[in-house]
């Protein structure tokens, strides 16, 4: 059972404090719960308090992170991990700049957000410099790059309005965190606007253009050879069903993208798995006479290093205009994944599909075995058992329907393309890149499981480099006693930078880090560790979902990478 903070009844200074009067913080926390909203994220400040002040009275979980940042990772795997809305109270200034690098993550990815930050009182805003606590000359500029939209409110009136604006800009398609400032003065003043009593956010509506879905339809009516890629707009617009109709109706194959691994089931037929870096896969979709690409930009990764030189014609779905085309010319339709897939599956009547898909003679079942083979083969030539079986422990061990969050770290890498999420779900870092997201989302997703009635325990995976990002969050898992098992994989350092750095030029600088014993920190935080060898990794996973609350496993042991493809041979 995870322990909740009730709120955090704070004594805030300045007109209305202690008088028992409702203020524009009761009004944040008013709406959202009507809105739905049963959890925060976030750390308290001194321009914020209103807000604590406020959900001390209301019925909102608050879950305290240690980081600012972490904070925004944890909102974020609380959302993926639930599919509601993530929430995140931050302080001004340094408390929000300190937000900004988990917010990119969640922007880059698409995941829903409302982030309430804390103003300095309203007469310092601007440009001039009253010397106030925090001040910045513009603190929502800051957050342009990495949110959907910015709003600044100046009166207690227009609170209920704009949370319920956010939450809906949130939720629709492509998703993403909105970012609304309350000065402190807004937040505490006494207030005439009655309670909150109900908030409506309903996802705006995002189909695709008719025309552009009856020409895709006769493009894929037409192919021989028909290929599909899964990014991670296929997941969030809940389009699997969909995407499994249509394949099977073209008898297509499908690769899913570090972002999309899960979108298609694993052992399919037709499934290519996510096998996106490998040069086996890259030849057979350059090979494809349409390519159906759905929700990613075909970008750095899934093009495998921009080495991906399509022969066919595209067809591109994405909720977000920008993505359409921006690698590869083609017929782009700006939809939701989910309303798209589904009107291209209702239009969608392929007839004789048995006989019609061909692959210079090889059927797309056939294809799909052989490029798998081709996969494996690659792999054992490799010298790659110790990596293979890791990965293949920490599968074996991890029950089919947990949850797990992946740090930048090698072992990730290696879940981008080999993870069978099975009928949990796989979370990684991929959106942005950065660093510290693993153990701070999986408390996320952990308290979110809890709150919305599916409790389960959830498996983080970081690097002994990434694990320092985020190692302060222990406290937090502890304090709230959240059921998240911490794999930290200790090679030493920055392993994926210091093996780029050897391969491009013969030696790494920089990339080796003193690092503390983790089983004796993890201790001195009251949080169960154990150190085991590789080869114990599944054990002492097994062990550790077995117990109640945190708990972390460490192995030393340095890991390879598959050998790139998208180099020169």
């Amino acid at each position: 059972m995870i322990d909740f903070d009730p709120g955090t009844a704070a004594a805030p200074t300045g007109d209305g404090a202690g008088t028992g009067a409702r203020n524009g913080g009761d009004l944040v926390v008013e709406t959202l719960e009507a809105l739905g909203a049963k959890t925060v994220f976030g750390i308290p400040g001194q321009h914020a308090l209103g807000l604590f002040d406020a959900m001390g009275r209301g019925n909102l979980q608050f879950v305290s992170s240690r980081v600012e940042n972490n904070s925004a990772f944890a909102a974020d795997g609380y959302s993926r991990a639930t599919g509601e809305v993530g929430v995140l109270f931050l302080s001004t200034g340094p408390g929000a700049l300190t937000s900004l690098a988990g917010l990119q993550e969640a922007y880059a990815t698409g995941v829903p957000m409302v982030v309430v930050a804390s103003q300095i009182p309203l007469e310092g805003l601007g440009a001039r410099r009253k010397g106030m606590l925090h001040q910045l000359d513009d603190q929502k500029a800051s957050a342009a790059n990495v949110t959907k939209s910015q709003r600044l409110i100046q009166h207690a009136s227009g609170i209920p309005s704009a949370i319920q604006d956010a939450w809906t800009e949130a939720i629709s398609s492509p998703q993403g965190p909105v970012w609304i400032e309350i000065p402190q003065n807004v937040l505490l003043d006494p207030i005439m606007v009655p309670p909150v009593e109900d908030a409506l956010a309903e996802a705006a509506d995002n189909p695709p253009r008719v025309e552009l879905v009856r020409e895709a339809v006769k493009w894929l009516q037409a192919a021989e050879r028909p290929a599909i890629i899964a990014g991670g707009g296929t997941r969030r617009g809940r389009a699997e069903k969909s995407l499994l109709s249509i394949a099977e109706k073209l008898r297509a194959p499908v690769i899913c993208t570090p972002g999309g691994n899960g979108a298609f089931p694993w052992n399919h037929e037709l499934s290519l798995q996510s096998w996106i870096e490998d040069r086996h896969m890259t030849d057979v979709l350059e090979d494809a006479d349409v390519l159906v690409v759905i929700g990613s930009s075909l970008g750095e990764v899934t093009s495998n290093y921009f080495t991906f030189e399509p022969r066919g014609r595209i067809i591109q779905i994405d909720a977000e205009p920008r993505v359409l085309e921006s690698n590869r010319p083609g017929l782009g339709i700006r939809a939701d994944a989910g309303q798209a897939l589904a009107a291209l599956d209702e239009a969608l009547v392929v007839e004789h599909a048995e006989s019609r898909p061909n692959w210079h003679g090889t059927s797309p079942e056939d294809l799909v075995k052989e490029s798998l083979a081709k996969v494996r083969e690659r792999l054992e030539s490799q010298d790659l058992g110790k990596e293979l079986k890791f990965m293949a422990d920490i599968r074996e061990a991890v029950p089919a329907d947990m949850q797990t969050f992946w740090d930048m770290t090698i072992s990730a890498y290696w879940g981008w393309s080999c993870w069978d999420a099975r009928e949990g779900q796989f979370h990684s870092a991929q959106g942005a890149g950065g660093l510290g997201y693993g153990f701070p989302a999986a408390i996320g997703a952990a308290v979110g499981l809890e709150t919305v009635g599916r409790p389960g325990r959830v498996l983080a995976v970081s690097g002994d480099g990434s694990s320092m990002y985020s190692i302060s969050e222990l406290a937090t898992a502890k304090q709230h006693n959240v059921p998240v098992t911490w794999l930290i994989v200790d090679d030493g350092g920055y392993g994926i930078l210091r093996e780029y750095m050897v391969g491009a030029f013969g030696k790494a600088t920089a990339t080796e880090l003193a690092r503390p014993d983790f089983v004796k920190l993890a201790e001195a935080f009251g949080v169960p560790a154990t150190k085991v060898a590789p080869e114990d990794v599944g054990d002492a996973l097994k062990a550790g979902f077995a117990t109640d609350g945190p708990n972390v496993v460490v192995v030393e042991t340095l890991l390879k990478m598959f050998a790139p493809t998208h180099l020169p041979a």
